[in-house]
Order: structure tokens, then sequence, then C-alpha cells
């Protein structure tokens, strides 16, 4: 049992996760992790609907954050005993790390396409704003909140804090494919943390965050598990399936709200949301929306008088979900003539076109040139890493992928035309 001068987290990934009461920012760690705005991401599912496909995947945002924490840890320890004047940002780095997804509402990624709105302003006014968590970073150094929204910003000086924390090579994304894989049972992201992690490097010039050429192989092997894990998990059809069938709900639920309020229940918490804009939500309003509370208002739904909106809430509960066919091979022209057809099958059942049925287009991120990519550090100076790996450079171009979405109901005479279409 863990003494009264550390606080233990036991990460399935990471091991013990201690956090010491007498060293100060440490115990800053421990005050922050017990505000009600972290609390709070115990109730918000990392990976969204996933583990309607993915069972074991109900991992939360809290779990991730610790993660993301001890990461940067692991990561900045080695960079900051070769080079010691870079100990007095390990502050900015840590809280940066921990409190990075604070800002994320229900369904993690999923809801930012509900409610349109992106966690990371939120993450930022709850810093500037959130009276537990500016004050306890204020209370280690009244410069701290400054100097986590700048390295959200990607202005902290040097740029290794923030590349550490928002890159191509960072430690949410080690954390996030790591405990994504293991949560979803997928083995597509078992990457090689501790030789990613020792290669790490500081480029004293530019004051960024650079890889030495022994981990070149980590790398690529890494951006090959975070391309399989878009391709195998994150988009998997039933996943994109599961997130198309929630914003259909709340479009549905937000327009019978607006057309006769008095007509579908929603409760206090989230009739703001329906009333006005995320952006013009107080903290507390959005504080107050979390899985739960979205999960409880698709259980009311289901006895919703309006027949689409009972039987997508019911078919989502059930996990009776719509299915996605693979467009990728037809043009756009095609594609929507499929669209068009099925529709045309709905409405001579009687039903909905535009709430069983529609296009979505995801894309699987293998590697970007996002924040300049990632450095390689050579004999001839800093490289970007896609120039010295031909690997690494047939990612730069990852696949986009339609989905078209339909009902069980209407497959046999979708697919005939899907055929059809094929075979022209």
């Amino acid at each position: 049992m863990a003494s009264r001068r550390q606080r233990i987290y036991h990460d399935p990934l990471h091991g013990a996760i201690a956090l010491q009461f007498e060293d100060p920012l440490e115990a800053t760690l421990i005050r922050l992790i017990d505000t009600p705005p972290f609390q709070r991401l115990r109730r918000i599912c990392q990976l969204g609907p996933a583990s309607l496909t993915f069972h074991g995947a109900e991992a939360s945002r809290f779990t991730h954050s610790l993660g993301v924490m001890q990461v940067a840890r692991r990561a900045f320890a080695p960079i900051a005993a070769n080079w010691p004047e870079l100990v007095v940002h390990r502050p900015a780095l840590l809280c940066a790390a921990l409190l990075h997804d604070i800002g994320h509402t229900a369904f993690s990624h999923t809801g930012e396409e509900i409610f349109h709105c992106q966690h990371e302003p939120w993450t930022a006014r709850l810093i500037a704003e959130d009276s537990p968590i500016r004050q306890a970073l204020a209370d280690y150094d009244p410069a701290l909140p400054e100097q986590v929204l700048a390295v959200y910003r990607k202005q902290y000086q040097p740029l290794l804090i923030s590349r550490l924390i928002t890159s191509q090579l960072d430690c949410d994304r080690l954390d996030y494919l790591l405990r994504d894989s293991y949560f979803s049972g997928a083995s597509y992201g078992r990457l090689d943390l501790d030789r990613i992690l020792s290669a790490l490097r500081f480029d004293s010039e530019s004051g960024e965050l650079a890889v030495a050429e022994k981990g070149l192989a980590a790398i690529e092997h890494y951006l090959v598990v975070r391309s399989f894990m878009y391709s195998q998990v994150y988009n998997h059809p039933k996943n994109i399936v599961a997130g198309w069938m929630l914003v259909r709900i709340f479009e549905q639920a937000r327009q019978l709200w607006h057309n006769q309020p008095r007509s579908l229940f929603v409760d206090p918490l989230l009739q703001p949301w329906f009333e006005r804009s995320v952006a013009d939500l107080s903290l507390d309003e959005y504080l107050a929306v979390d899985d739960i509370v979205c999960l409880y208002h698709l259980q009311r739904w289901q006895d919703s008088t309006d027949p689409l909106l009972a039987d997508l809430c019911r078919r989502y509960r059930d996990r009776d979900l719509l299915k996605a066919l693979n467009l990728r091979d037809l043009p756009a022209e095609q594609q929507q003539t499929l669209l068009e057809h099925s529709q045309q099958l709905m409405r001579s059942q009687g039903q909905d076109p535009n709430g069983y049925t529609g296009l979505c287009q995801t894309q699987s991120r293998g590697y970007t040139l996002y924040q300049s990519g990632i450095r390689l550090a050579t004999d001839q100076g800093l490289l970007e890493i896609s120039q010295r790996s031909p690997l690494i450079h047939a990612l730069l171009e990852p696949p986009s992928q339609a989905w078209l979405i339909y009902p069980r109901a209407i497959e046999a005479p979708l697919k005939q035309q899907w055929q059809a279409i094929q075979s022209v």
C-alpha cells in the first residue's frame, strides 16, 4: 500500500506511476489530477464509440492523460541529463502533458463532430479560467499557467517542449497508440517505446526535438504502426458507422427540440448545448456534459414520438448498427449515384433517406510534414526523416476512404447496383 508521502497510479501500460508529495512539482501534478475538470475525464471514453467494435476499448481520457504525463517524464529525463539547463522547463512540460486533453467533450473526437467544437480551445480556456486548475499551476509558479498555454500554442522556447506535446513524434501519440492497441486487442500498435525514447535528442542550435540515426528503424516501425492503427482500428467500418449514427442522432434531436421543445426530453445539463453554439457555453455548462449524460439521453430518446430518433437510439444502444460499404475505388460521381440509389430504396420503404443513408469520408493518417515533420540528427545536420527513409516517404500520401452508410434492409439491391457500376 502506498505511503502518505506518495500517490501511485497503477497503469496497465506503464506500471506504477508514482508521484511524491514532498516534490513540489509532483505535488502540483497530484493537485491537478484531483481537480473536478480532470476527474471528469474518467467519464469520457478515449475511443468514443469504439467499444461497440472492440469490446475492451473502454479506457478513459483520464488514463490516457496520466500515460502521456508518464511518457513525457521518461522522454525528458535522459535529455535533461545531457542538457542540465533544460531542467527549468520540466514543470511546463509535465503540466502541459497532463492537461493536454482536459478540454475534451463527450465521446472524445466523435463528440467534436457531434457538437461542432474542438477540444484544444476548451483546454486553453480551462487553464486560463478554471480557478482550481489555474490556482494549482500559479501556486507552483505564477508564470506556469501562461507557460503551459505557450506550449500548446507552440510559442514556448525551446521548441523541444512543445514538440514533445504536439508533433509527429510526441508523447500523446506514443501513449495513445500503445493504449488503444492494448485495450482494443489489436496487435498493430505494439511499438518499441523504450528504443524510441532512447533515440530522442535535443538540437541546441534550433531548440528542436530530433532523433538519433540509430533510432531510424524504431521510428519507421512507429509510423507504420500508426498507419495500421488508423486503417484497422480508428477507421474500422463499424467505428465509422457508430460515429455517423451518433452525429445523426444529435442532429435529429436538436432539430426536434428547436421545432417543438416540449416534444423531446432534454435535461438542464444538455439544454444549453441545444440553445446555443458550444463556443458560447460557460465553463460550468461545458463541463457538465460527458458520456454518461449523453448516453442517458439516448436511453430516454428511445421512447421519443419521432420514429427516426427512437429507432436510431435503439439501434445504437442495442448495437444493431447500420452497414458501411467501402467506395474508395469509385469516382465521386459514382459514389453520389450509389448514395442516391440507396436514398431511393429507403423512400420506397417509406423511410427517411437522410436518417439512414449517407456518405462518410475518412483519412488514414500515417505521416505528414505537420510541424515540419520529424528531424533526424545526422553528420550533415538535421534532415527531415522521409529524406533518409523510402519507407516513411511512402507514407506521406495516405489513402482516403469513402463509406456509404445504409441499413441492412436494402443491402441486397444496393450491392447489385454497386456491382453493376463496377462492371461498367
